[in-house]
This record gives structure tokens, C-alpha cells and sequence, in this order.
């Protein structure tokens, strides 16, 4: 079991770190609405990932998997989101630098509910991206030795991966102080929307495409 848990978590490592919509949804909500908008958002995926992976526990993604209309349709739900929020990115900024300077990010209000930012953000993310899903219900087993009980350690390496999630974006957050200084100006703050603007669409376009 202790090599299982191993293999798995320096597997489980690699794939956290490669940049997705939920990385992108944080990073968002972070220069955008402040440090406050950020941990909402990573409260939000980690629920998502948390349901995910409890659904996979359950087997009910096998039955997603197997269902080709409710896998197209919530494909075309999670790209339709993605796409959205892509020209939401897109959109001007009403906000000034300097009330995006990191010196006052954590005292900033709370954000009201927003699709776009925040909790509801963070957890539509993931539960409308079916591939998450997908992942732990053929991820997940290859971890699995045959003696061992699979409820409980799919439950173990989900935890393991929701975890390193965790951890990954908290130290995101932690370097917010300097990331926020350096996305003070309007000017990369401008260029950092466009850029999240196009990838949210490509991630969008590539979901319903595939």
C-alpha cells in the first residue's frame, strides 16, 4: 500500500501542476477580485473535485462514460462555460491598478456571487468538465492492486490528489503578493485577461471538439 500511495502521489503531482481551467479560474479570480475571491475559488474546486471523486468511488462515471448523450451533453455545457468565461476575460476591466495593488487585495469586500468568480466559479468548473470525472474512474484503478479494497483506496488516492491540489494553489496564493504587484499596471493586467480570455476559449473549443 505505502508504494501504491507513492506512485501515486508523484503521479498525482505532475498532473496537479499542469495549468487547466481550474488553475486558470483561480488565477483569475485571484488578480481580478483579490486574495478573498481566490480562496473561494479553490474552496469551489476543491468541493468539485471532492463530489467527483465520490461519484467515481460510486461507480456512477462508469455510467457517464458508457453514456455517450449525457458525456456530449455535459461536454457541450462545461465548453459553453469555459468559452463564456473566456470573453468575460476579454472584456475591459473596470477596475483601477490601484485597486488591484496587493497592499489592499485581502481587505477588499466580499465579491457577491458570480458565475465568472468565486465558489460558484471554482465548483462549475470542475463538475461541468466531464474529462475530470473520466480521469479518476480510469486513473484511479491503475493504482489499485487486486488485493486491494477499491472503495477505500480510491477514497485514499482521491484524497491524495484533492490534497496536493490544495496544497499546489496555496502556494499559489502565497506568492499573490508579489504576483498582484507585478500585475498592478493596467497595462500586463490588460495582457494577462487576453491571454486567460484566449486559452479559456481554446480550452472550451477543444472540449467540444474532441
Amino acid at each position: 500500500m505505502l508504494v501504491t500511495v507513492a506512485t501515486f502521489a508523484i503521479a498525482a503531482a505532475l498532473l496537479v501542476i499542469l495549468p487547466g481551467p481550474d488553475t486558470l479560474v483561480f488565477l483569475r479570480s485571484l488578480v481580478r477580485d483579490g486574495r478573498g475571491a481566490a480562496v473561494r475559488t479553490l474552496a469551489g474546486t476543491l468541493t468539485g473535485l471532492a463530489i467527483w471523486v465520490s461519484v467515481a468511488v460510486l461507480g456512477l462515471t462508469a455510467v457517464l462514460r458508457a453514456s455517450h448523450d449525457a458525456y456530449l451533453a455535459l461536454r457541450v455545457i462545461g465548453a459553453a462555460y469555459l468559452i463564456w468565461l473566456g470573453f468575460q476575460a476579454l472584456r475591459p476591466s473596470r477596475r483601477s491598478a490601484a485597486a488591484a495593488d496587493a497592499a489592499d487585495a485581502a481587505e477588499r469586500p466580499p465579491a457577491r456571487m458570480s458565475l465568472s468568480s468565486g465558489f460558484v466559479a471554482g465548483l462549475a468548473t470542475d463538475l461541468l468538465n466531464p474529462k475530470v470525472g473520466i480521469f479518476f474512474v480510469t486513473f484511479l484503478p491503475t493504482f489499485i492492486a487486486a488485493d486491494q479494497p477499491v472503495a477505500a483506496t480510491s477514497l485514499l488516492l482521491g484524497g491524495i490528489y484533492i490534497a496536493e491540489t490544495a496544497v499546489y494553489f496555496i502556494v499559489l496564493l502565497g506568492a499573490s503578493r508579489a504576483v498582484t504587484r507585478w500585475m498592478s499596471t493596467e497595462r500586463i493586467r490588460r495582457r494577462i485577461d487576453r491571454t486567460m480570455g484566449a486559452v479559456f476559449i481554446a480550452f472550451g473549443l477543444r472540449l467540444v471538439l474532441e
